[in-house]
């Protein structure tokens, strides 16, 4: 018998589950270093294309954010997980404060990160982090269902 699944239909369910943790120091070359981790880890395991790119902007976004306002030389970690229908990109630092969308000038040099990820994510938040350490984790999800 013929199978008559769309090819995407076959990548969607032959996605695998993932949860996995990447460690960066806090420098200029994290977000490169992070967003590079994050693309290979979710290719890896089925996402491609559009939300491939997507999770790739938004971990940029996040990581940026938590070295220009988490502690200088601090750690920052990235952590991933795929399962049925979604993936979701959790990045933590040391810092204080919460995060808030912003929505600067148009000639404004930054701001605009957060604002990404609303637009872009299907949900995102920040939680205390759940290991007992001081600061954050901020968090967005993607649904990969079509």
């Amino acid at each position: 018998m013929r199978d008559l699944r769309s090819a995407a239909s076959v990548r969607r369910q032959q996605r695998l589950s993932v949860d996995d943790e990447v460690v960066v120091r806090a420098e200029r070359s994290a977000p490169r270093a992070a967003r590079h981790w994050v693309m290979r880890t979710v290719a890896e395991a089925g996402v491609t294309g559009a939300s491939n790119q997507v999770v790739e902007l938004l971990t940029g976004e996040l990581v940026s954010n938590a070295v220009v306002h988490g502690p200088a030389d601090g750690l920052v970690h990235v952590r991933v997980s795929i399962g049925p229908g979604f993936v979701r990109v959790g990045v933590s630092d040391d810092g204080g404060g919460r995060p808030t969308v912003t929505h600067p000038e148009p000639t404004a040099p930054s701001g605009r990160g957060l604002a990404l990820v609303e637009a872009l994510a299907e949900s995102w938040g920040t939680t205390a982090r759940p290991d007992g350490h001081p600061g954050k984790t901020v968090w967005f999800e993607l649904d990969l269902t079509d």
